[in-house]
């Protein structure tokens, strides 16, 4: 006899559930299936044993990257380990997992016998739409809070990266420089074709497209073409006998007559491709830079443009770098290979590597040697890029050296160094300049710590000055109200002698009056 327990991982925690009548259960799993969407029908048949809440979010979250990575969490053992029992001779205890990583883990760690299949999908199934109603005092809203709440810390938490080594950005570099050169081949044709019904000579002196859109935009009419412009001819074309082959040419051409308002179509048309082309090369210019930063290795060892058609083709510099050598080096030839394999024929040598200079140098018989030597120098510089913590270029140096060497050794023979003292040089090399770049971080750090308090400081003095100023105001005022007090005392007093000094003279000849009158 078996029975048969379900583990439920949940945002909210972890539930253990016995199932009724395993073997009759498994027997009937058509029922089951029918039985999964009523609660009651489904209630009778799974009955709860333990329920271990997590403590926190955080909690939570280590809870549920170990689960997904297959890993068993010691709260998730402890649980295991006091709730389910031990199969017996009698009865044989089953543990239903949801992941099969996780239950080879737990066999191997508790020794408890695990099943994914049969009728433990539908079972999980039914415990996921009616979980809310097996466990007491957990309702709906706040069982989709748990899962919403966990679900963003889990996304926020695997979208964790460093911003300054993000391959995706030259991923779409280099896609973007593809499409823009087939749009750019396809306009600058366009703008030959348009202006050519005018001035049909000029295809011939100015082959190149960017340069042929640059003088159309300068020529407009070619009637108005003189000698005047032909300081402003040489600027463009950059050549003093090519802008007077063009005046020339203008003189006794055989175009036809055109209005202005095609004239200014066309010159509108020729700006646009004109600024196409700038804005590529100012693309080409941030690929260069990101390439330096985020895989500088791989960039001094085959190139710029060749090592981002690599990590764009393989997905991203991760990949990359967990590919072996082999294949590297017939990375982006899949159709040759496999229409090899089909009819029985020679595999392909190389893949995008052929695009580097080191397989165009080698004579015909080296091309396969070169291209796996280089293919295994490439996956060496792409590990190393993704894996150090602060990337420099001495080991692509290293190993643009060990290919030069190489490819010397199968011209004429000269035996090249060791692999093992390249790379003890590169190491020491590279632990310098690893030490070196930490002490400038350390005294950038410094530096702007210092910016910093000086910056608090005057923060401070200004705060300071505003509070005494602020302090200082009432004691100003106060001074002026004393002042003005006094003031309006003094003259009071003032008024006051005045008034007296006017009564006793007024008084004096009064009785003076009297006194004469009483004579």
């Amino acid at each position: 006899m078996s029975q048969l327990y379900v583990l439920f991982e949940h945002a909210v925690g972890y539930a253990l559930f016995r199932v009724k009548e395993f073997e009759e259960v498994g027997m009937a799993l058509p029922q089951v299936e029918k039985s999964v969407l009523d609660f009651n029908k489904f209630k009778s048949l799974v009955h709860l044993i333990a329920f271990f809440p997590f403590r926190t979010a955080v909690n939570a979250l280590e809870n549920m990257n170990c689960v997904t990575e297959g890993v068993v969490h010691d709260d998730l053992q402890a649980f295991l380990e006091t709730n389910v029992p031990k199969s017996t001779k009698k009865c044989k205890v089953i543990l239903g997992v949801g992941d099969s990583k996780l239950g080879m883990t737990v066999q191997e760690s508790l020794s408890i016998s695990c099943q994914h299949t049969g009728v433990v999908p539908e079972v999980l199934r039914g415990i996921r739409l009616h979980f809310y109603k097996l466990v007491k005092g957990l309702t709906a809203v706040s069982s989709s809070k748990a899962q919403l709440g966990l679900g963003h810390s889990y996304s926020r938490s695997k979208v964790k990266f460093n911003v300054n080594r993000i391959d995706n950005m030259i991923i779409q570099s280099i896609a973007l420089l593809d499409q823009l050169d087939k749009d750019i081949n396809t306009f600058a044709m366009r703008v030959r074709e348009w202006y050519s019904y005018h001035f049909p000579e000029l295809v011939k002196i100015v082959p190149d497209n960017y340069t042929y859109a640059r003088t159309a935009s300068l020529i407009k009419n070619r009637k108005d073409l003189n000698e005047d412009s032909l300081d402003a001819l040489e600027e463009v074309v950059m050549d003093s006998a090519k802008a007077q082959a063009i005046i020339d040419a203008a003189r006794a051409s055989m175009g036809m007559d055109i209005s202005p308002v095609d004239l200014i179509n066309i010159e509108m048309f020729a700006s646009r491709v004109i600024s196409l082309v700038e804005y590529r090369k100012e693309l080409m210019e941030y690929l260069k830079t990101k390439m330096h930063d985020i895989a500088p290795n791989l960039a001094t060892l085959i190139g710029e443009t060749v090592g981002a058609r690599l990590i764009s083709h393989a997905g991203s510099l991760t990949n990359l770098a967990k590919y072996p050598a082999s294949t590297v080096q017939i990375l982006g030839a899949e159709k040759a290979l496999f229409r090899a394999l089909k009819t029985r024929g020679n595999t392909p040598k190389y893949g995008l590597i052929f695009h580097s200079t080191y397989i165009g140098r080698a004579g015909a018989k080296n091309k396969g040697r070169i291209s796996r030597y280089l293919a295994n120098k490439c996956s060496l510089a792409s590990r190393i890029d993704c894996f150090s913590d602060l990337p420099t270029n001495i080991f692509g140096l290293k190993l643009k050296e060990q290919v030069e060497d190489r490819l010397k050794f199968y011209e004429t023979g000269d035996i090249p160094k060791k692999n093992v003292d390249v790379m003890t040089d590169a190491l020491a090399e590279a632990q310098a300049a690893v030490a070196a770049l930490k002490k400038q971080k350390k005294k950038e750090k410094k530096k702007k710590k210092k910016e910093k308090e000086e910056m608090e400081c005057s923060n401070m003095d200004t705060t300071v000055d505003a509070e005494e100023e602020e302090q200082s105001l009432p004691k100003k005022k106060k001074k002026k109200r004393a002042a003005t007090e006094d003031a309006d005392e003094e003259a009071e007093a003032v008024e006051v002698n005045c008034n007296g000094d006017a009564g006793e003279e007024v008084q004096k000849p009064k009785k003076k009056k009297k006194s004469k009158e009483k004579a």
